[in-house]
C-alpha cells in the first residue's frame, strides 16, 4: 500500500512516498519505508497518484528527522528505505551516496572510483545521482564537479548550494 505525506521545509514543501511496512522479525514496529522525496518544481518528482493513501502520521518520525536536519541539529538520517529500487548499478552509486559524510563534498570522479568505474564511468555516475529518488535523505547534493563547481541537482542548483551550506560544504569556497 502507497503511503504519503507533505513536510514543509525551508526547500518548500517536501513529498513524502513510500510503502507501509509490516513489523519486523526483530520486533521493530510497523510503519513506512520511504520510497521517494520529492522537492516542488523538481525534475522527474513524484506526483501523487490515485489510490494513494494520505498518512502524515506514518511519517512523524521521519518529518521530526528532516526538521531537526534543517534546523542543524541532525547529520545522518536513520530512515528505512523501499528495497529494490533502482539498477544494480544506481544501488551501488546510492550507497556511494549514503557513505559521504555531513558537511563534505566529493565529486562525480570520486564517486565513480569508489564504485570502481573510474573513466568513462564518470557519466553513468552522474546520471545514476540524477534518479536517485531519496532527494535530502540520500545526499546527492554532496556530489560537485572535479573543479568545485556545483553541478546538476535535480531540485535545481540553488537548492543544492542551500543544502551545502547548511552543512558547512561550501566553506572556503
Amino acid at each position: 500500500m502507497t503511503l504519503y505525506a507533505t513536510v514543509d521545509s525551508p526547500l518548500g514543501q517536501l513529498l513524502l512516498v513510500g510503502e507501509e511496512s509490516t513489523a519486523g522479525a526483530d520486533g521493530a514496529a510497523a510503519g513506512v519505508a520511504l520510497a521517494s522525496l520529492s522537492l516542488p518544481g523538481q525534475k522527474g518528482a513524484a506526483v501523487v497518484q490515485e489510490g494513494w493513501i494520505p498518512a502524515p502520521e506514518s511519517y512523524a518520525g521521519i518529518a521530526d528527522q528532516l526538521r531537526a536536519y534543517f534546523e542543524g541539529r541532525l547529520t545522518r538520517f536513520d530512515i528505512p528505505y523501499v528495497e529494490g529500487q533502482g539498477t544494480e548499478f544506481q544501488r551501488r552509486v546510492w550507497g556511494a551516496l549514503d557513505a559521504i559524510p555531513y558537511g563534505e563534498t566529493v565529486s562525480y570522479g570520486q564517486i565513480a572510483e569508489r564504485i570502481g568505474t573510474p573513466g568513462a564511468g564518470v557519466r553513468a555516475v552522474g546520471t545514476a545521482i540524477g534518479r536517485n529518488p531519496l532527494l535530502v535523505v540520500r545526499p546527492c547534493h554532496r556530489v560537485i564537479g572535479a573543479d568545485g563547481a556545483l553541478r546538476g541537482y535535480a531540485g535545481g542548483l540553488e537548492r543544492k548550494e542551500r543544502l551545502l551550506g547548511l552543512e558547512g560544504a561550501l566553506l572556503g569556497r
